[in-house]
């Protein structure tokens, strides 16, 4: 009789100051599967599931299904609704059958309306629903950790890079413990320890200091029985108890020695807190700059604004001072997720001229509305598949969107708010990065890991928005913050 693998995933960060809404059609539009269909459409990309479909054609000693599987991009706590009907989901399917392990696909810094940890809720719901059964998880870099996931968990490792680009590799590594304990491998022993530290992650980069010398003492302290230690920077947007950096390992029968190497990790981090401050130019500044840069393609990143980080796509900070210093050869601005406009551009259709307003469509929290005179340029169906590194493969739907001439500038314009860090993004509105010289766009780290190579220089900027470097000018209501 084959051994029964139960797979879920439920993957969102939640940023308390987003002004866009997080209901359950946003889980339909970006990720709302299960299901051999599931494992069918991650096959050959760089995503968990992806690791499971591979385990599962590498051991047909195991049977494995696929349960409810929801993501959604950051943005606002998740209305309440929306996640009790994916915990139900998850745990109807696992309850009342045999199971062998199960394998969670998590991020870790999810919020709702009414709970500041549903990550741990379901991890509690699934402990509950399966017994003893094997419980591992994966977790984003960001997770903000309580340490009963500890407790609860059999296995759990997190991303160790950041641009994320091992997604996949995470998973594997849960999949081979849980595969390990089902064969009669004794159980891992966890233990979480929290810093106190709010980190910033503008200089947590896992390819440079202090981020790099972190996941190195980490690399360091996994020696038997040891078998894994995972760094967490945090997610202060979330604004829960929770919040800041963190370790976690686990140790073959041994929590003595978990809790040794997380501790040894936690210490390098507090060593190098002050390596985490950095100065943000805002974005007058950060153009500035990159007008002084030599040739070839120069990007300023709209930081404030990455919808990776819980931004909106719709700040219009560093758009109006674009406008103020004009085209510097071929400028883009990527971009504004603004789907009444998009679809106002398609019905005008290419060479219309239209008299638009841009920004501040779903908050002026951030700033007044841009008006403009603009020409249409292109119009697409906006869809493509990712060319990668990060999540290489995964088919991406932003709506309808339009290129847009404003003085000069390529501006693009798309129905949904969804990141602008892969080179399919850019293919699609017809730019071609080669022949530009600078690109404004709202992202941050993970737009590094495809465009770093391209560009001469990347410039990060601090514009007003929901995720800014300045935690200062957030009103956090639970997270307390200290000087450091």
């Amino acid at each position: 009789m084959p051994k029964r693998l139960a797979v879920a995933r439920f993957w969102f960060a939640g940023n308390a100051f987003s002004p866009i809404a997080t209901t359950i059609e946003s889980f339909r539009l970006h990720e709302w599967s299960e299901g051999a269909a599931a494992l069918e459409a991650a096959r050959g990309t760089e995503t968990e599931l992806a690791a499971v479909a591979a385990f599962a054609d590498a051991r047909p000693d195991w049977d494995v299904t696929v349960l409810r599987c929801a993501g959604a991009n950051p943005g606002a706590p998740i209305e309440e609704t929306a996640f009790a009907a994916i915990l139900a989901d998850i745990v109807g399917g696992l309850s009342g059958q045999r199971w062998d392990a199960v394998y969670l696909s998590l991020n870790g810094a999810a919020v709702t309306t009414e709970r500041s940890s549903p990550d741990l809720d379901l991890v509690r719901s699934v402990r509950s629903a399966v017994a003893d059964v094997p419980l591992g998880a994966s977790l984003a870099l960001h997770a903000n950790l309580n340490p009963a996931f500890a407790e609860l968990l059999d296995f759990a490792s997190g991303y160790r890079t950041y641009p994320h680009v091992d997604r996949r590799a995470t998973a594997a590594r849960v999949l081979e413990r849980l595969d390990a304990v089902a064969a009669g491998r004794s159980r891992p022993r966890g233990a979480i320890v929290r810093t106190g530290l709010v980190l910033r992650s503008f200089n947590m980069r896992t390819t440079a200091a202090p981020m790099a010398e972190i996941a190195g003492e980490a690399l360091g302290a996994t020696i038997p029985p040891v078998l894994d230690v995972s760094v967490f920077g945090g997610f202060p947007y979330a604004d829960t108890r929770d919040c800041g950096a963190a370790v976690m390992a686990f140790a073959e029968n041994d929590v003595a020695a978990a809790r040794s190497a997380c501790d040894l990790v936690a210490e390098a981090i507090g060593a190098r807190r002050h390596a985490f401050r950095v100065s943000i130019p805002g974005p007058n500044q950060a153009l500035r700059e990159a007008l002084r840069a030599g040739p070839g393609l120069v990007a300023v990143t709209d930081t404030a604004d990455d919808p990776l980080s819980g931004g909106c796509a719709d700040t219009p900070g560093l758009f109006r001072a674009l406008l103020e210093i004009g085209p510097q050869g071929q400028t883009v601005f990527a971009y504004f997720a603004d789907a009444q406009t998009a679809e106002r551009c398609a019905e005008a259709g290419p060479g219309a001229l239209l008299d638009l307003e841009l920004g501040a469509k779903t908050s002026r929290d951030f700033g007044a509305r841009v008006p403009i005179r603009a020409r249409v340029l292109r119009v697409t169906p906006g869809r493509f598949h990712n060319r990668g590194p990060i999540e290489f493969g995964r088919s991406v739907d932003l709506g309808r969107t339009a290129v847009i001439d404003v003085y000069g500038i390529q501006v693009i314009i798309t129905s949904r708010c969804v990141p602008a860090d892969d080179p399919g993004f850019y293919a699609l509105h017809g730019i071609d990065l080669s022949q530009t010289r600078l690109l404004c766009v709202k992202a941050k780290n993970n737009f590094r890991a495809a465009h770093e190579a391209l560009c001469t220089r990347i410039i990060d900027c601090d514009a007003s928005g929901p995720a800014s470097a300045d935690l200062s000018s957030l009103p956090f209501r639970t997270l307390t913050l200290r000087p450091r």
